[in-house]
């Protein structure tokens, strides 16, 4: 039909078809560039190509295989193939995979202050037992049995031991009351338990057992004076001195330092005064009543394991170090330093103790020389040497021999589950010592490390382990 013939309206629609077709035209050529371009740019379509120009020999039917096969990974030997394992007739049980061990947690820290029993009865349980016993006979002197055979008369019951703490025990007290038995331990988590050994019946807790959380690092040591026993002051190696006061019910952080506190010892005519020997080797006094150290002394070149009065000279005291010394002071003329100190006892090891007899007329050491040395004689110059394994190693806790009731015996912890009872004894104008009696149980599964006598009630010992147990041995 010739355009002439076309009317207005049919002549517009035919130019609109012809633009409409070139439009087409044009989107279809652009849609065929982008399919080649995103074909082209297809990682699969890559390794087509790359497996097509491979040799024939090496296609199979799979080229992805080929391409991601490393010899690395499958370590062939470096001069031969790999030749397939032997088939197995038998087919073999498949062991079933370990359980992985459960680590036992940390408790969790409580606020100083506010820490939580594990009994909730801490006011008319633990605090009332100790506050009646103070007040039946306070200061106390403590006893003295010279006829006591220790070998013969102390036993072990399966009511005597306790599980007191979850981690191992560093620190060990027996509560200086008269009518009472009463055991404070300090593990290496920061915890403090308590344990009633002679509870009334029908108490409230089976068990006798009280558990606290009041420092953040390991405790020490637990002191406790006789005049007042119802305060008991611990120290950690966080820095930190806390005192448990029962009147008041609380735990409360008394003094805090940068070095670790390793031993307390108090004033024997002063509770206030609180003795403080720390990782550096310095040795300060704590004023309670002042709450802040009024003096220090550099009394050591390493950290101090303990500290003793005398018996009888309350001026004089024993500290014991891991600079391979043990000093003795007056503490009259001691001044800033520790030349100023009356006596020096050289070791060739590391000095874990210093403790003076009930008498004052010996001081026993103990070190990781393997010894127990007992020193005697005016001033302290006299020596006699037990050999005794103190090799701990690094799961326990140190040995340190401690006295009994007498100048007669010395009792430290032996690697075989027992305890080492050493005689003392005089002889021509000295004094003999032997390792002669061992005292073993069955119902102590552990090595004891620390120990703590009863000071008013005689064959009263207890011993504790690195698993957190409590032994009271007892007189049969």
């Amino acid at each position: 039909m010739a355009d002439a013939d076309l009317t207005e309206y049919e002549r517009l629609r035919e130019e609109n078809i012809r633009r409409n077709e070139v439009i087409l035209a044009s989107v279809r050529r652009n849609a065929d560039e982008l399919s080649a371009a995103i074909k082209a740019s297809d990682p699969r379509s890559v390794l087509r190509r790359k497996a097509d120009e491979l040799p024939a020999a090496i296609k199979t039917s799979d080229p992805r295989s080929v391409l991601r096969r490393s010899l690395r990974l499958s370590q062939p030997p470096p001069d031969a193939h790999p030749t397939p394992p032997a088939p197995n007739p038998t087919p073999s049980r498949r062991r079933a995979p370990r359980k992985p061990k459960r680590r036992r947690r940390a408790p969790r820290r409580t606020t100083p202050g506010n820490a939580k029993p594990r009994s909730t009865t801490f006011s008319s349980s633990l605090a009332s037992t100790i506050l009646e016993a103070v007040s039946l006979s306070p200061g106390a002197a403590k006893l003295r049995a010279y006829d006591f055979d220790a070998g013969k008369e102390l036993v072990l019951t399966p009511a005597n031991v306790r599980t007191l703490l979850p981690s191992r025990i560093l620190g060990l007290l027996v509560l200086p009351l008269v009518d009472r038995t009463m055991v404070a331990a300090g593990d290496n988590l920061g915890n403090i338990g308590f344990w009633h050994a002679d509870p009334e019946p029908g108490a409230v807790v089976a068990d006798g057992v009280f558990e606290y959380l009041p420092h953040r690092g390991p405790v020490a040591a637990i002191v406790a004076h006789p005049a007042m026993p119802h305060k008991i002051y611990s120290c950690s190696y966080k820095g930190e001195i806390c005192l448990m006061d029962l009147e008041k019910e609380n735990f409360n952080i008394i003094y805090s330092c940068q070095s670790p506190v390793i031993s307390l010892c108090q004033a024997p005519d002063s509770a206030s005064c609180i003795y403080v020997g720390d990782g550096s080797g310095e040795l300060k006094l704590f004023d309670e009543r002042m709450g802040k150290v009024s003096a220090t002394w550099e009394s050591h070149d390493n950290r101090i394991n303990s500290i003793d009065f005398h018996p009888e000279k309350k001026h004089m005291i024993a500290t014991s170090s891991t600079d391979k010394t043990t000093r003795i002071w007056d503490l009259r003329r001691l001044e800033k330093k520790k030349e100023d100190c009356l006596k020096v006892l050289e070791h060739s090891r590391s000095v874990q103790s210093a403790y003076f007899s009930p008498s004052g007329r010996m001081l026993a050491t103990t070190s990781y020389e393997d010894t127990v040395q007992v020193f005697h004689g005016d001033d302290f110059d006299s020596l006699h040497i037990i050999k005794h394994n103190n090799q701990t190693g690094t799961w326990l806790s140190t040995f340190k021999a401690i006295w009994g009731w007498n100048d007669t015996d010395l009792f430290i912890g032996n690697m075989k589950r027992a305890i080492d009872v050493i005689s003392v004894g005089s002889s021509g104008g000295g004094i003999s010592a032997s390792n002669s009696v061992c005292l073993e149980s069955g119902h102590m599964t552990v090595i004891p490390c620390r120990f703590s006598a009863h000071p008013y009630k005689v064959g009263h010992l207890a011993c504790a382990s690195s698993n957190g147990k409590v032994f009271l041995w007892t007189r049969a």
